[in-house]
C-alpha cells in the first residue's frame, strides 16, 4: 500500500483568514441587500412579475457568460502584485458605486423608465461581482494546501459572511416604517448608498491583508492581451472541458446548481407569505415577522450550523457532512408547510435551525472541496487554476441563480399573486407556500443523491498533495 505523506501546512494567519471572512461578508451582503430590496419592485414601483423575472434572469446569465473569462486572466495575470489583488480592488470599487446607483429609482418616473434605467446599472453591478468575486474565491482556494484547514478557512469566512443575512432583513423594518422614511422606495435610496460604501470597505479588505507573491516572472502563464485574446478564448474552452472532465467536480457543481437555486426560486416569498397569508396583506400587522424569519435563520447558520458542520468533516469528512446537513435541512422545509400558521406567526421559528442547515453548510463544505479537486487538476496539468474552477463553479451557481429569478417571476404569475391586492386570488398563497416548501426539496434531495458516491476522501486529498511535493522536488 502506497504511504500516505502529510502535506506541509501553509502558514496562513489568523489576520489573513479574518480578511478573507470581511471579503465573505461583502460578497454576501451584496445580494443578501439586493434580495430584500428587490420586493419594493414589485411591492411600491408596480414592476409586473414578467419585469422580476427579466431582472432577475438577463444580468445574471450575463454575469455567468463572463465568469470563466475572468477566471482565466486572474489564473494567468502578471504582477507585481500576483494573480488577484488588483482586480478584487478594482471590482470593490465598480460594485459599490453601480450599487447605489441602480436603487436611485423614483415612483414619478414611468415604469418603462424605472425597468430600463435598473436593467443598465445592472448589468454594470454585475460586470463588477465578476471582477472581485472571480479572483476573490480563488485566494481562497489558495490560501492554504492543507485538507483541514481549507475547510476552517471556509468555515471562518462563512460565519462571517452570514452576518449579512442577520443584517439585510432588518433592512425591511426600515423600510417599511414611516418614522424612519416617508415610503420604502426613499428608504432603499438611502439605504442603498450605506450599504454600497460599507460593502466596498469590506470587498477592498482581501486586496489589502491576504499575502499575494508577484507573478512578473512567471514563464508558466498565457499572455493575456488583446491580441491573444482568440488563443486565450480557446484556453477558457479548453479549461472548461477539462474542469468537467473531473467526475468529481461536476459532482459539487450540478449538487450546489440544485441545492442554492432552488432555495433562491423561493427565498423572497418568505415575505410575501409572512405579510399576506400570516397578517392580510397588512405590512404594519406584520412587523418584524418578516426580519425574523431571515434573521433567525441566519442566527442559526452562525451559531448551530457552521461550527456543527466544522467538528463533524473534521470527524466525518466532508461528504458525509454534506449528506447529513442536507438531511437535516429536508425536515425543516417539511416542517415550514406546517408551521406558516396565520395568528400564530412565532411558530414558523421551529423551522428555522434546521431549514438553516441547507444553504449555511453548503458553501463552507463545497469551497472546501474545490480546493481539493484543483490539487488533483495540478496532479494531473502541472497547473494552479484555481480562477478556472472558482469562475465554473461560481458559473453554475450563476446561470442557476438567474434561471431561479425568472421561475420567481413565472411562478408569482402562474399563482396568480398580485401584491396591489390586500385580498389575494383563491389558491395564490396556498401556491407559493407549496412551492416555497416544494422546490426546495426537490432540489435537495437531487443534491443528495448526486453526492452520495463522491469519493474525495481525505486520504485521497492528501496522497494528491503528496504526489505533487514529489514531483516538484524531482524537478
Amino acid at each position: 500500500m502506497e504511504k500516505i505523506i502529510q502535506s506541509e501546512k501553509k502558514q496562513v494567519t489568523m489576520t489573513e483568514k479574518i480578511a478573507f471572512g470581511l471579503g465573505m461578508l461583502a460578497n454576501q451582503l451584496f445580494p443578501a441587500a439586493l434580495g430584500i430590496f428587490m420586493v419594493i419592485l414589485v411591492q411600491n414601483l408596480g414592476f409586473p412579475g414578467w419585469m422580476w423575472g427579466i431582472l432577475f434572469f438577463i444580468p445574471r446569465f450575463f454575469d455567468a457568460l463572463i465568469d470563466p473569462i475572468m477566471g482565466f486572466i486572474t489564473d494567468n495575470t502578471r504582477s507585481k502584485w500576483g494573480r488577484r489583488k488588483h482586480y478584487v480592488f478594482v471590482g470593490a470599487i465598480i460594485l459599490g458605486i453601480s450599487f447605489i446607483a441602480m436603487w436611485q429609482l423614483h415612483r414619478e418616473n414611468s415604469l418603462t423608465f424605472n425597468f430600463v434605467y435598473f436593467l443598465i446599472w445592472s448589468f454594470l453591478f454585475y460586470l463588477g461581482l465578476t471582477i472581485f468575486s472571480v479572483p476573490y474565491v480563488a485566494m481562497g482556494y489558495e490560501m492554504s494546501d492543507n485538507f483541514d484547514e481549507r475547510t476552517e478557512i471556509m468555515a471562518i469566512a462563512q460565519w462571517i459572511g452570514q452576518w449579512a443575512w442577520v443584517i439585510a432583513p432588518w433592512f425591511w423594518v426600515v423600510m417599511y416604517d414611516p418614522t424612519w422614511f416617508p415610503n420604502p422606495d426613499t428608504a432603499t435610496r438611502s439605504l442603498a448608498i450605506w450599504v454600497g460604501i460599507a460593502c466596498t470597505i469590506l470587498a477592498i479588505i482581501p486586496a489589502v491583508f491576504i499575502k499575494s507573491d508577484s507573478t512578473l516572472n512567471d514563464t508558466n502563464l498565457q499572455p493575456v492581451t488583446w491580441g491573444g485574446m482568440k488563443h486565450s478564448l480557446i484556453e477558457i474552452l479548453s479549461s472548461f472541458k477539462q474542469a468537467f472532465g473531473y467526475q468529481e467536480f461536476r459532482k459539487i457543481c450540478v449538487a450546489t446548481f440544485f441545492i442554492f437555486n432552488s432555495f433562491n426560486t423561493v427565498s423572497s416569498f418568505s415575505f410575501f407569505i409572512i405579510v399576506y397569508y400570516l397578517f392580510n396583506g397588512s405590512t404594519t400587522d406584520a412587523g418584524i415577522w418578516p426580519t425574523l424569519f431571515g434573521c433567525v435563520g441566519a442566527l442559526a447558520t452562525i451559531v448551530v450550523v457552521i461550527p456543527i458542520v466544522a467538528k463533524l468533516s473534521a470527524k466525518y469528512g466532508k461528504k458525509t457532512t454534506f449528506i447529513i446537513s442536507q438531511a437535516i435541512s429536508l425536515v425543516g422545509y417539511i416542517l415550514l408547510w406546517f408551521l406558516f400558521v396565520p395568528g400564530k406567526p412565532y411558530l414558523f421559528l421551529f423551522a428555522l435551525p434546521l431549514f438553516s442547515f441547507g444553504i449555511g453548510s453548503l458553501f463552507t463544505i463545497m469551497m472546501s472541496m474545490t480546493a481539493d479537486i484543483c490539487d488533483l487538476d495540478e496532479l494531473h496539468s502541472g497547473k494552479r487554476r484555481e480562477g478556472v474552477f472558482g469562475a465554473i463553479y461560481w458559473w453554475m451557481v450563476k446561470v442557476g441563480f438567474a434561471v431561479a429569478g425568472m421561475l420567481s417571476g413565472i411562478i408569482l404569475t402562474y399563482v396568480g399573486f398580485d401584491s396591489q391586492l390586500t385580498t389575494q386570488p383563491e389558491g395564490a398563497l396556498d401556491g407559493l407556500r407549496f412551492f416555497f416548501s416544494a422546490i426546495p426539496i426537490f432540489g435537495t434531495t437531487v443534491a443528495i443523491i448526486m453526492m452520495y458516491n463522491y469519493d474525495l476522501s481525505k486520504e485521497k486529498a492528501e496522497s494528491i498533495r503528496a504526489k505533487i511535493k514529489a514531483n516538484k522536488e524531482i524537478v
